[in-house]
């Protein structure tokens, strides 16, 4: 089913991190926009405003590019010149969203979960919210939306003055009891695989241990008067 105002979208990293550098790119160079495939893998990589620093192919790019556009969430053009194919999204239209909520959404695509001031401040470039009061009010709208919530607030973090809020185009995130099950899990088989390399060297060394007392035994058995 394609995505529309009702549907959320299912997104892979890969494609929310498409959508949100060409959301992006739309707002801060706007001269270079729609972007040619090279363009838009090196807004994909590049270490500055990311979170996660991704490294993507342009052909993983390439076949995302297609799922999305069979999705009419990006569409192809060739610009003015008519000579470079060139993407654009069609992200707002698709889900109804005002500007303001598209600019708080491509920034928590770009750089992950952020508490309210963070997003503010980076999502600036996108668009200019009067305060602090505004963002929230706008996450709260896209959290409750009838349609399908896309934002959730996360408990705080030990020692966290703020929530952070996350995006939910790729899914919910995990529970905190999931988390904590996953890094038990992840614990007891690192703990599993230390164990069985210490056997296996532990066996190693007992087998060495074997052949030098064989080999003493035998040396001693011998008559020094009568070698070899």
């Amino acid at each position: 089913m394609s995505p529309t105002a009702e549907t959320p979208a299912n997104l892979t990293p890969v494609e929310a991190r498409i959508l949100g550098v060409l959301i992006e790119k739309e707002k801060t160079t706007p001269d270079a926009y729609p972007l040619t495939l090279n363009s838009l893998t090196a807004g994909c990589n590049q270490k500055t405003a990311r979170e996660p620093v991704l490294s993507i192919s342009e052909s993983d790019i390439q076949a995302s590019l297609e799922d999305l556009r069979t999705r009419i969430l990006v569409f192809e053009t060739y610009g003015a010149s008519g000579r470079v194919l060139r993407y654009a999204q069609n992200f707002a239209k698709v889900f109804g969203l005002p500007p303001a909520s598209v600019a708080l959404l491509a920034t928590l695509m770009l750089r992950g979960p952020q508490t309210v001031s963070e997003l503010r401040a980076n999502s600036e470039r996108l668009y200019r919210f009067d305060d602090a009061s505004s963002v929230e009010a706008y996450l709260d709208e896209l959290a409750e939306r009838a349609a399908g919530a896309l934002t959730v607030k996360l408990p705080k973090q030990p020692g966290a003055r703020e929530h952070r809020w996350q995006h939910l185009l790729c899914g919910a995130p995990n529970r905190p009891e999931e988390q904590a099950e996953q890094a038990k899990h992840d614990a007891s088989a690192a703990a599993g695989s230390t164990n069985a390399a210490l056997a296996a060297r532990v066996s190693r060394l007992e087998q060495q241990v074997e052949q030098l007392q064989a080999t003493v035994a035998a040396l001693a058995a011998r008559d020094p008067r009568h070698p070899d």
